[in-house]
């Protein structure tokens, strides 16, 4: 998929006030500090489409971004530690929850996963929680450049593996690196078979 136009469109606290429901969204979510907002500006080749910072919990709103006039991204708060109160990560939670339960155009979510760690409990409950939804989704390991590929691949098949314990199936997952690029064609590949996917459907209909 070539990025031929990518900008930002508006910031909601209520899922009601969100651009109109009339396109694909993908929708960007990961425990605080995953590198989030760097894989969206790599995936979407503008170095400041979305604010990084060092500072974990920097997101606190429902970030919508058009991509090629064609379908949204979405870049959502994170979950698990930030420093900010528990009142304010409650309401996080309320927001978020209320997005991927009501969003109808929402077509997939694309849960990030620091590659540099082992299976975190947030991670996982999030992603039972996505399942017993019946949210799509699929999964996006981090900062690879952080450490040997070998010790990535380790790491990753730990996650799969936990994960199996649980699950019949597994979503599909992705390797990325923001300051490589790794994935970036592969990811950008998928989102686009999903949306040829979802217009032969709306064709078909």
């Amino acid at each position: 998929m070539l990025i031929r136009e990518a900008s930002f469109l508006s910031s909601n606290t209520q899922v009601a006030a969100c651009p109109p429901p009339n396109r694909p969204e993908y929708a960007f979510i990961g425990r605080s500090n995953v590198g989030k907002s760097s894989l969206i500006n790599m995936l979407t080749g503008r170095l400041a489409l979305a604010k990084t910072s060092s500072t974990p919990g920097k997101t606190q709103v429902i970030n919508h971004f058009s991509i090629n006039n064609e379908w949204y991204l979405v870049d959502l708060p994170g979950y698990g530690y930030a420093r900010v109160s528990k009142t304010s990560r409650a309401d996080w939670s309320k927001m978020i929850n209320a997005y991927l339960t009501k969003r109808e155009n929402l077509t997939c979510v694309c849960v990030l996963l620091d590659s540099r760690h082992s299976p975190q409990a947030a991670d996982l409950e999030f992603m039972e929680k996505l399942g017993a939804s019946g949210v799509p989704f699929v999964m996006i390991f981090t900062k690879t450049d952080k450490q040997s590929a070998s010790r990535t691949h380790e790491l990753i098949n730990a996650y799969l593996t936990k994960m199996h314990e649980t699950w019949d199936e597994l979503p599909r997952h992705f390797v990325t690196s923001a300051e490589t690029a790794v994935g970036r064609d592969e990811v950008l590949n998928f989102i686009e078979e999903v949306n040829r996917q979802v217009a032969a459907d709306a064709a078909g209909a």
